[in-house]
């Protein structure tokens, strides 16, 4: 199956997973809906900044889940980074998630995630620049206590020459509040 086609397929099944797994009630109180709605929203993301010698990272990464039901919640994410290793590189990468959160019992997090991030890096000493897209589809599992899970993810779609991380295999911490 070509690469490209692989997201949009995952994107319609999650689509249609989403579509199929909500019931709503006849409620003539439009305000009592929109409340209902707000109240199953968690607010969540990252932040990250490390500096070193000569080195610089920036993350910002916010996020929101709806929580359809105890067992099953799904949302989006934005991220944006800066990169810059003094008079080497540095590269701004910024883009989009999908997710989707299953627990099938309370201290354990299912989760398939499918990011699109633009890559736009710019080599000093060579005068090269580098932009490109990297895809990649998430598949992890985690400890879950309250709001935080701790676990690992494995991008199924990795490439080790076309990428934005060293590895397909990574750990995590979510937290949604």
């Amino acid at each position: 199956m070509n690469m490209k086609i692989k997201p949009i397929l995952l994107l319609t099944i999650l689509f249609f997973l989403l579509k199929n797994s909500v019931v709503f009630s006849q409620n003539d109180n439009s305000k009592s809906t929109q409340n209902n709605f707000w109240k199953d929203v968690q607010f969540g993301g990252g932040l990250g900044l490390s500096i070193g010698n000569n080195f610089t990272n920036i993350a910002v990464a916010p996020s929101a889940i709806y929580n359809f039901n105890q067992y099953f919640s799904a949302g989006l994410g934005l991220q944006y980074s800066y990169l810059k290793q003094k008079n080497f590189f540095d590269a701004h990468t910024y883009g989009a998630s999908i997710i989707g959160l299953v627990n099938p019992i309370e201290e354990v997090q299912l989760s398939a995630e499918l990011e699109q991030l633009r890559v736009n890096v710019n080599y000093k000493d060579i005068n090269l620049k580098d932009n490109f897209w990297n895809t990649g589809l998430f598949l992890g599992v985690g400890y879950r206590t309250n709001n935080v899970t701790i676990g690992a993810r494995y991008n199924v779609l990795f490439d080790k020459d076309r990428n934005v991380y060293g590895d397909a295999f990574m750990p995590f911490v979510r937290v949604y509040f």
